[in-house]
């Protein structure tokens, strides 16, 4: 069955505040050229909005956050969001310009759109998100042969990110001084994906497509280039290794330092400021001296009001 949306349709939904944010990451923060092309595809259209972008020449990632409505059928189910053709589109134009093979850099990667993520905004529900994150999956995995693996709530049984990391062997790195380089899993997947083909391209790897509740994602310099002793930091603030509850890290390697790169799954029972307690404690055990850590992206309502000023300017523009 079609259904027909005017633009005022369109825009009581989104005064409306029923949105979506996708947070897009691909193996790429150094060429320009790739950088700008995934990017020049995102703002081609006028009802998706970069609300933020993230790019880090040493961890050779970029992130970009996305906001845009979802309509609905006359039963409250969700069945478009412009989100889902931006994404694709934004996958196929990092698919066209990166070589996973000729890849490096010091954050782990299974893929050159690495993992996209969609989280309820203000009135949406994450089951939304949820569908949208599986309608993604399927366009990327049969459009692009490539395998996609789903998680959290996207997941039929809501399995989590980093336990499919794990199992693909996502935080083992394979170059001296804790670099990841190339491809390094077999070309044919010990586990059958989600969508796509278990017989993966070496040049364009594995995709990771989920949908959660808001992730806030903190970065804390370490003053030291030992990066064993800033990835034993990581391990102790980490539920994972029995430090905070809902808190995952990482020990990354940067130019002149080490990074504890933190993803805070509750952010609002286990905050910023208690990760960043933690680990100058756990450092100057270690004589070490740290740095004021730094957010990588927007609050949920940060990312609301400027995705609500961005529509109101583009719609008064001529």
């Amino acid at each position: 069955m079609a259904f027909n949306y005017t633009a005022k349709d369109k825009k009581k939904t989104v005064d409306q505040s029923m949105l979506l944010c996708c947070k897009f990451f691909i193996s790429e923060g150094r060429n320009i050229a790739t950088l700008d092309a995934v990017e020049r595809v995102a703002r081609s259209n006028p009802e998706t909005v970069i609300v933020n972008k993230f790019h880090d020449r040493t961890y050779n990632r970029a992130r970009y956050s996305l906001v845009s409505y979802v309509l609905h059928d006359c039963t409250g189910n969700a069945i478009y969001s412009p989100l889902q053709q931006t994404v694709v589109a934004m996958a196929e134009a990092a698919f066209n310009s990166i070589n996973l093979e000729l890849h490096d850099g010091a954050h782990p990667r299974l893929g050159a759109v690495d993992d996209i993520v969609f989280h309820p905004l203000a009135r949406a529900s994450m089951d939304e998100a949820a569908w949208l994150a599986k309608a993604v999956a399927a366009d990327i995995g049969n459009q692009f042969n490539v395998p996609v693996f789903l998680y959290a709530a996207a997941h039929p049984t809501g399995k989590e990110l980093d336990k499919i990391r794990r199992e693909l062997g996502y935080y083992r790195p394979n170059v001296t001084g804790f670099q990841w380089a190339g491809w390094t899993m077999p070309d044919i997947l010990p586990q059958t994906p989600d969508e796509g083909p278990i017989v993966v391209s070496r040049a364009r790897g594995i995709s990771m497509i989920g949908a959660r509740s808001w992730v806030t994602l903190y970065n804390i310099p370490i003053l030291s280039t030992d990066i064993s002793v800033a990835r034993k930091i990581a391990r102790k603030v980490s539920a994972r290794g029995g430090g905070l509850p809902t808190v995952q890290t990482l020990g990354i390697v940067c130019e002149d330092s080490t990074e504890i790169a933190c993803m805070l799954l509750e952010p609002n029972q286990i905050g910023a400021d208690r990760v960043q307690n933690l680990v100058e404690m756990l450092a100057a055990q270690e004589g070490l001296d740290v740095e004021k850590g730094y957010f990588t992206d927007f609050s949920p309502e940060m990312i609301i009001e400027k995705y609500m000023n961005l529509i109101s300017a583009n719609r008064s523009s001529p």
